[in-house]
């Protein structure tokens, strides 16, 4: 898989889990610190969403896109920012206080794994993977 590709399966996959979390999220009893209820559940039953976290789940995914088709260099820059956002809301989720993002978008719970998971391959992607000179075609 090349750079370009990254891009486009991690901005169609935030594009989903944005919409997911308007439509599938299930209820469930918010952080006491969260005051960013409107569309507070669980997305997948496992990760706590309300409607700015799917928003931000949104650009991710719109910019994933546009990355993806302003060629290697934009899909690098994608990885790259990726890998260092998810990285801070991976250690803003281990703090009381700042997992509630002051209170307006939840990082706690399951979702300090997903980001882990989904900032160690952007991290790989933007900063250790050398495409080939083809794949930056």
């Amino acid at each position: 898989m090349n750079t370009r590709t990254f891009a486009l399966i991690w901005g169609i996959g935030f594009v989903l889990a944005g919409l997911s979390g308007f439509v599938m999220a299930t209820e469930g009893t918010p952080h006491p610190d969260l005051t960013m209820r409107h569309g507070y559940g669980n997305a997948l039953g496992l990760f706590p969403v309300n409607t700015l976290h799917n928003i931000v789940h949104l650009l991710f995914g719109v910019w994933g896109l546009v990355a993806y088709r302003g060629g290697f260099s934009a899909a690098r820059t994608y990885a790259r920012g990726v890998a260092i956002v998810y990285s801070l809301f991976i250690v803003m989720g281990l703090i009381e206080g700042l997992n509630t993002t002051f209170g307006l978008v939840p990082l706690y719970g399951n979702d300090v794994w997903l980001h882990v998971l989904l900032g160690l391959p952007a991290a790989y992607f933007g900063f250790m993977h050398r495409d080939t000179a083809s794949d930056r075609s």
